[in-house]
């Protein structure tokens, strides 16, 4: 009886062993549900999935941006960047203002009111030595624009002005600086060799070339234009520019720059360069679609565009920046800073007036 007995005990505690070995052979994790967050609505706790996470590339806001120019050679290259800005198309907002006279926008540029304009390059300097560096110049976008006209045939070159009565605008500022250094690089004595009467406007030089055999002149575009529209006989006898990079090793005619208000470019960096761009493929529009810059010019009130047309591919249209600007547009100061130094604020700018994106 007793071996009965714990041989029915043994066969139970086998059975037991066999049904604990199976249940955990055939046990299976648990599902996990996602985490959730609670929010108390009406009174009681939903779950709701975790926030999505905004993305990183999202578009960035425009920035409205007033940008000046002169109503002249030194708009024509932003012709294109206008008529891109009206139609909504530019990296940002620009709102576009064409003065007659500098002095219309100077105040403005420093004090920030216009960020980004483009001016002569002498008054660049003069606007940064009167704001102590508050004014930084980006980028050349136009070389000379003077001519020696004549109606005659006896200028070819810069010696035969000698002995020769010029007639020119421009007594006290750039183009009287610009025609002495011309006359010195050629070995002519601006004050013996030659005589150089100027007149107020440049309509009196026209009517002079006009009525006069013979006659030399010196004007800028799109005077000339205008002149060879209404004077048969008169003719372009030297390109400035040429001259004198032919007689000034490494220099240039430097006309106007882009300027930009320096706090604004240190506040706003990636707007002045997404400007730039944009700036240089609508200088280069300019020169390489002659006919519709032309016609933007009328539209934006620059020039009439039978004068555009014919005065464009003579006024020298680029967008020179970093090195290259710096070097040819301290040359230039350089000149008209010897023969007068009011003519660019008092003193020759520093470094920190040219700037290299």
């Amino acid at each position: 009886m007793k071996k009965k007995m714990a041989l029915l005990l043994t066969a139970m505690m086998l059975v037991t062993a066999f049904a604990g070995c199976g249940k955990k052979e055939n046990q299976t994790e648990p599902t996990k549900t996602p985490e959730v967050t609670k929010e108390a609505t009406d009174g009681t706790d939903t779950p709701t999935a975790e926030p999505t996470a905004e993305p990183t590339d999202a578009p960035k806001e425009k920035v409205t941006v007033t940008i000046a120019a002169l109503k002249g050679p030194t708009a024509l290259g932003m012709l294109k960047l206008m008529e891109d800005a009206e139609a909504g198309t530019t990296a940002n907002n620009y709102t576009f203002t064409v003065a007659g006279a500098a002095d219309e926008i100077t105040a403005s540029i420093i004090k920030g009111d216009i960020p980004i304009a483009a001016v002569p390059c002498n008054l660049a300097s003069v606007l940064y030595n009167k704001s102590k560096g508050g004014v930084t110049m980006l980028g050349i976008n136009t070389l000379g624009v003077l001519y020696i006209v004549e109606t005659g045939d006896g200028v070819q070159s810069v010696t035969d002005l000698k002995g020769k009565t010029i007639y020119s605008t421009g007594k006290g500022t750039t183009p009287e600086y610009t025609l002495n250094r011309l006359l010195k690089s050629a070995g002519i004595d601006p004050e013996k060799d030659v005589t150089i009467e100027y007149k107020s406007e440049a309509t009196e030089v026209a009517a002079i070339l006009s009525q006069t055999e013979n006659a030399v002149a010196m004007l800028p575009q799109p005077y000339v234009t205008t002149v060879l529209n209404n004077n048969g006989k008169a003719r372009i006898a030297l390109d400035i520019t040429k001259e004198w990079e032919a007689l000034n090793e490494g220099s240039t005619v430097v006309t106007g720059v882009v300027v930009a208000n320096t706090k604004f470019l240190t506040e706003n960096p990636d707007v002045v360069n997404a400007f730039m761009e944009e700036y240089a493929a609508s200088a280069a529009y300019t020169v390489e679609n002659v006919e519709a810059a032309a016609a933007l010019s009328e539209k934006f009130d620059i020039f009439k565009a039978a004068i555009a047309k014919k005065a464009i591919p003579y006024c020298n249209i680029v967008l020179i920046e970093g090195d290259e600007m710096k070097t040819k547009a301290n040359a230039y100061l350089q000149v008209l800073f010897e023969q007068n130094p009011a003519a660019v604020g008092g003193a020759m700018p520093e470094d920190n007036f040219y700037y290299k994106r």
